[in-house]
């Protein structure tokens, strides 16, 4: 393990020092806090004038969670763009240099941007849902209410597995293009796409960013299953990566 610690130390030193990485992490604490005080407000907004509109399974607790799974979009393009960027540029072979084991390379790499990741997700995903409640005002609950502290966990946990997902998949086309073309249309319409087609909603279940809902639900009894399935596909595409990384210049 202490013969990683230099490769994990100077993949995190890259991350933070590439412009594009940081304004994505960036993007993400700003657009799921705004979204979740928008949130907030338009669900008050919405009880206070007795709106048909509001869903009726509206929680409070659940709507604290529920920006972050709009904010993770750019947690995804951060995670496309730790591998991509040293592809594209060709600082992978300088990248090998430093560390001729591409085991040990792709690990760091993994274990970084895992690191950052949830080093962000974990506060921003409380700020959101404390500025969600704050926004319903009287309608709002605690963060300490039934089911939320677990919530609150799945969602970081989440947050990672999806952001190492992109990593991998990245990893596998070495570019930006591909990955952003198949994960980013997959969150926004990926079940809806499989209705359209006519598959069961069971199925749809199976994708990675419908079990990895089902972490962030407060109350739920699949919160396990969904990790289950999250864990799977991350574990999948991420030993298909590594296995792409070993041969990437052949």
């Amino acid at each position: 393990m202490s013969e990683i610690v230099p490769a994990l130390r100077a993949e995190l030193a890259k991350i933070r020092g590439v412009r594009s990485t940081s304004v994505t992490l960036a993007l993400f604490a700003a657009f799921s806090i705004l979204l979740a005080a928008l949130g907030g407000w338009s669900a008050r907004t919405a009880i206070d004038s007795h709106n048909p509109r509001l869903r009726a399974d509206f929680t409070a607790a659940q709507a604290g969670l529920d920006g972050i799974l709009y904010g993770q979009l750019a947690l995804i393009v951060f995670g496309v763009l730790v591998v991509s960027s040293e592809y594209g540029s060709g600082m992978m072979r300088v990248s090998l240099l430093a560390v001729p084991l591409r085991g040990r390379l792709y690990t760091a790499k993994m274990l970084a941007a895992g690191v950052m990741t949830a080093g962000v997700a974990i506060p921003v995903t409380v700020v959101s849902y404390l500025v969600t409640q704050t926004a319903l005002g009287p309608h709002g609950t605690g963060i300490g209410a039934e089911g939320v502290p677990r919530a609150l966990a799945g969602a970081v946990v989440y947050l990672t597995l999806m952001c190492l997902f992109a990593v991998g998949t990245a990893s596998i086309a070495r570019n930006a293009v591909i990955p952003l073309a198949v994960l980013l249309p997959m969150v926004f319409i990926g079940s809806q796409l499989l209705s359209a087609l006519g598959l069961t909603k069971d199925l749809a279940r199976l994708l990675p960013d419908q079990a990895g809902a089902r972490m962030l639900e407060v109350g739920s009894h699949q919160a396990f299953s969904g990790f289950a399935v999250m864990l799977v596909w991350t574990a999948a595409i991420t030993a298909l990566g590594y296995l792409r990384h070993l041969r990437w210049d052949n």
